[in-house]
């Protein structure tokens, strides 16, 4: 199949498929006499398999790191179970991150409870008068 049917059948544009590709995630097809990309089941497999790992918000990395798994799957899953766990730490500190913007938001929302003049606007004036903390990189899988 061409570039455009992978596409299609992957649920994904074509730019996706090539920059799969370019990032090493997905291999290079053969190619036809014509020199067209030629595509197989395995690259369907392959980049829905890809593509379910975004959609959980691995990083290429990650999904590097499964693959490579994949491909030479000697050994157990002690790994993979690895890899999932740190996920999972990433996702919850994330969690954590967003309810304190949630009850930052809520916070500033209750101090304009009614409709008033802009320059009464408790929200503005909580905006120009908040103090930003200084906070320190946090670890981050997305590298």
């Amino acid at each position: 199949m061409k570039v455009g049917e992978l596409a299609q059948v992957a649920r994904c544009t074509v730019e996706t498929v090539r920059y799969y590709e370019k990032e090493g995630l997905l291999p290079a097809p053969e190619r036809t006499a014509a020199n067209y990309r030629r595509y197989v089941q395995a690259h369907v497999d392959r980049l829905r398999f890809i593509r379910n790992c975004r959609a959980l918000d691995m990083t290429h990395a990650e999904i590097r790191a499964l693959l490579e798994r994949i491909d030479h799957p000697a050994g157990d899953c002690r790994a993979i179970n690895d890899l999932l766990d740190q996920h999972i730490e990433h996702v919850e500190a994330r969690i954590g991150e967003l309810r304190q913007l949630q009850d930052q938001l809520v916070s500033l929302r209750q101090r304009c409870r009614n409709e008033r003049p802009i320059d009464a606007c408790g929200i503005l004036q909580g905006l120009a008068a908040m103090e930003t903390e200084v906070r320190p990189p946090r670890p981050s899988h997305l590298g």
